[in-house]
This record gives structure tokens, sequence and C-alpha cells, in this order.
């Protein structure tokens, strides 16, 4: 906050826990943020509550990315101007290629509005990893990278990632989601900040904590 006040940026990248601290940060008012135009956040997925806050509070428009290491580092991105879509990690980056593929055979692509894991191909993927040539097989079908997210394009082009496919929790036979549940939980104004994990249940193989 105080680099913002005195530096004036106007484009910041971040993580939603930043956001969410300057949000709440006791002292925001005393600091002048209308020098940036707007955040990217990136590295975790953006609760819509954490984007509605930041924006009301700050005036400035937040978008979220989405991206990894392997793909150095950015993928996809809400446009800036267009109107906003509750959980969307937007559009792929120019001369990026996106692929949802099925969960049970990485080789075949799902239709349009099912679930599928997230590949990318594009000039920013990475070409392997250092003298690990197993690693990097596994990484790859083709030669579009897996992300090991689980995601879902609708019929405009805009990704949204749904979950994680080593955080699926299996409970009772049912796949839950972690992030389905957190959004949940941050509607809930009393609720600061949350993550939701799968732990070892005695009854139902695994239970969300």
């Amino acid at each position: 906050l105080k680099l913002i006040h005195s530096a004036r940026p106007t484009i910041m990248p971040g993580v939603p826990t930043l956001f969410n601290a300057i949000q709440n940060h006791p002292r925001i008012k005393a600091y002048d943020l209308t020098s940036l135009k707007f955040c990217l956040s990136g590295g975790a997925a953006l609760p819509l509550e954490v984007k509605h806050k930041f924006e009301a509070v700050t005036g400035c428009k937040l978008v979220e990315g989405y991206g990894l290491s392997e793909a150095s580092p950015v993928v996809t991105c809400n446009p800036l101007h267009a109107p906003p879509r509750p959980g969307s990690i937007g559009l792929p980056l120019p001369a990026t290629v996106v692929s949802l593929r099925s969960l049970a055979d990485p080789d075949a692509e799902v239709p349009v509005g099912e679930r599928g894991e997230l590949c990318v191909k594009g000039p920013q993927v990475m070409r392997g990893y250092w003298n690990r040539p197993g690693e990097t097989a596994e990484q790859f079908t083709g030669d579009f990278l897996r992300t090991g997210d689980v995601a879902i394009m609708d019929r405009d082009g805009y990704f949204q990632i749904v979950d994680r496919i080593k955080d699926l929790i299996i409970c009772s036979g049912y796949n839950v989601y972690p992030r389905r549940i957190e959004e949940a939980i941050y509607e809930h104004p009393a609720i600061e900040e949350v993550t939701v994990i799968g732990v070892p249940d005695p009854y139902r193989g695994e239970a969300p904590k």
C-alpha cells in the first residue's frame, strides 16, 4: 500500500491473497490507490467475493488470468473491457491453443460444456523438464502440455477452472470439487479466507475439511 501510494503504478499483477489482504487492511483509506488502472490476478483461483470487494474498495478493475510455470507463465486472461463472466479465466492468449481432454483418455477431446483436463500448446510452453525425460513424457499428450487442471469451455470460448485433478476429493464414491465448496463458503460475510482439502475418513473414504 505504501509503494502504490508513493510510486503510483498503473498496472499490478498479484495473487488472490494479496488482493484480499489489501481490501481488508484496516487503514486502506489512508492510501491513494487511484493510479491503478487494472490489476491481474493469477497463481490461484480468484474468489468472486474477493474480486467484487476489491473493485468496490479501490475503484480498480481486477481480472483473473490463468497460467503455470511450464507455460512461462500465462495461458489465458479475461478481457478488460468485456462484461464480467463469473468464475472465468478468460480467453487464450494470441498463438495459444487450449484443448480440453477426457479425464479418462488424455488423447480424446471433450465436447463444449463438459469437464476436461486443460491442455495447452503455444510459443510459451516449455520443451520439457531439464534432464527428466520420464517426467516430460508424462506431462505431455502429443505436443499439448497437460496442466492437471479441470476446466469447462462455454460456446463463446471462455474457460472456467472447476478444479485440479490431484485435489479431487472422492467422498462416498462422489467426485467433490474443493473450489465449489470454497466459493459457497466465501459468500458468508464472516469469512475472510478459506481453503478446502480432502482428509481421510473411515466411513466415506475421504471428506472435505
